[in-house]
């Protein structure tokens, strides 16, 4: 009973603790539910706000924008509007323009019309006046222009003379690049003997059987002997002499011994002729070493560096004219020191620099560069005091003179080259140019006489005073000089002088 009892309460405790539960829940809900519509209402209404926010937001800029529209549009507008302005104003102004050009175009045809009359005037009034002067000077319109051309012929040559005299005396202010022109010039004219004498050696045999011995079966050992000297050996009808030819005097001096070597002992094949040449270019090379240090030991030079002791030696094989390139050096380091003496100069300085003047003259290698500013390089390079390298340069005049030394030095230099009978040439060629000079003047008209004075350098002629006038004593001298350029070889230049005296005599009785 008990248990029912407890088991009663048990059910009616649970049912109301079920009810208590559930009511609560119920309560618990509904609170839930009210706060959340209330929540929901106050999104909603933020959400109305925001949306009506940003829908006045763009209205405002949708507003601005048309205005801005609306602006661009009245601007463009107003350009248009100011366009077809000054269109209409241009338009108005071209059609004035027109105007003023049509009239203008009037008054160009009148003036034409009047200028016609003019020289329709002119032409009367000028026959008119050749008429007049045709019976005043009793010669016909083309008589006078033949006198009058004559006449501007003669003041045009005048005229054309006195412009040549400018032009040559303006050159003569540009010197330095003239003398190039003059150079080149030399050089492409200079006579085939000076070519000969100075490119070209004899070597002298004793009879026409050794030529076939140096010749070998097929040419093989002259072949030898020109591939070992870089020289060329011209075998030819020439009795008992054979022609080495070669522009490097050295090469044509070792080829010269090693011929008269291999003739001498009898064998000749190529393995001798390189064995023999080997030894030669030995020889020479020490016999070029030993006359560079005696010629600096009798001119008392000390202190020269190897290699320009070696070029001094290489003078000896060197030419100019005909006069040797060694002995021309000694001679003017002779003369720069009795001047530099007098001068109260350093002498052993001016002695130096005469002996090294020309060593860019003999280098190994073809330089391009002209001789007087290779041989200062080369001094610079080996050690020489700056005066000296400056006087090396400057004496002809390539670089600007810095010491006293380089006017002595250019001085000697000429001195020694300049000497009568320094600069030999043959004979028979000498005589010839000569002759030929003096006759090309002879061949002008007026000339009485002709000299060719200072070895052909220069020309006086002689000429009638009352054949030749002053004026065309320049034309002549001017007309020589072009002939003797034009037709005629010779080195360096030749001055042409013209030479007019008129002579009054009378005899005291």
């Amino acid at each position: 009973m008990e248990y029912i009892i407890a088991i009663g309460a048990l059910l009616v405790g649970s049912g109301l603790s079920y009810f208590v539960f559930n009511t609560m829940a119920k309560n618990k809900g509904n609170t839930i539910i009210n706060e959340a519509k209330k929540e929901a209402e106050q999104i909603k209404k933020e959400k109305l706000l925001q949306a009506k926010e940003k829908f006045l937001e763009l209205k405002s800029e949708h507003e601005k924008s048309i205005n801005n529209k609306n602006n661009e549009i009245a601007k463009a507008e107003n350009r248009i509007k100011d366009k077809e302005n000054s269109l209409s104003q241009k338009l108005g102004e071209t059609n004035k323009k027109d105007k003023e050009l049509e009239q203008q175009k009037t008054d160009l045809a009148q003036q034409k019309e009047s200028l016609q009359k003019r020289q329709e005037e002119l032409a009367k009034s000028h026959k008119k006046q050749v008429e007049q002067l045709e019976v005043i000077s009793k010669l016909s319109a083309e008589e006078a222009k033949e006198q009058l051309v004559e006449a501007l012929k003669d003041e045009a040559k005048t005229k054309a003379l006195s412009i040549i005299q400018e032009t040559i005396e303006e050159a003569k202010l540009t010197a330095n690049q003239e003398a190039k022109k003059i150079v080149i010039q030399t050089i492409q004219r200079t006579a085939t003997e000076q070519a000969i004498e100075n490119a070209v050696s004899v070597f002298n045999i004793e009879s026409d059987d050794i030529k076939g011995r140096i010749i070998g079966r097929e040419g093989r050992n002259i072949r030898a002997i020109e591939a070992a000297t870089g020289v060329d050996i011209v075998v030819d009808d020439t009795p008992e002499a054979i022609i080495i030819s070669c522009f490097d005097p050295v090469r044509r001096e070792i080829a010269r011994l090693s011929l008269h070597k291999l003739v001498t002992d009898g064998r000749i094949h190529p393995a001798r002729i390189e064995e023999v040449v080997k030894k030669t270019e030995n020889e020479i090379s020490q016999e070029i070493i030993e006359i560079g240090k005696k010629t600096t030991i009798d001119l008392g030079i000390h202190g020269l560096h190897p290699e320009l002791i070696r070029m001094v030696g290489r003078m000896r094989y060197r030419s100019s004219y005909g006069q040797n390139l060694l002995q021309h050096s000694r001679e003017t380091a002779n003369l720069c020191a009795t001047m530099a003496a007098e001068l109260g100069l350093n002498v052993k300085m001016a002695k130096r620099a005469g002996l090294l003047h020309d060593i860019g003259k003999v280098p190994e290698d073809n330089a391009e560069t002209p001789h007087a500013i290779l041989g200062m390089q080369l001094a610079e390079k080996y050690g020489e005091k700056p005066e000296v390298c400056n006087a090396i340069g400057a004496h002809h005049d390539e670089v600007e003179m810095t010491s006293l030394i380089s006017p002595i030095i250019q001085v000697c230099d000429a001195v020694s080259g300049a000497r009568p009978g320094a600069r030999r040439q043959q004979l028979d060629s000498y005589i010839s140019r000569i002759k030929e000079l003096e006759d090309t003047a002879l061949g002008f008209p007026g000339v009485l006489k002709s000299y060719a004075i200072q070895a052909g350098r220069e020309l006086r002629v002689v000429v009638e005073s009352e054949k030749v006038t002053d004026t065309e004593a320049s034309k002549l001298s001017f007309e020589i000089s072009e002939k003797i350029q034009n037709e005629m070889t010779y080195p360096g230049q030749v001055k042409v002088t013209v030479i007019r005296e008129t002579r009054a005599i009378s005899y005291a009785k």
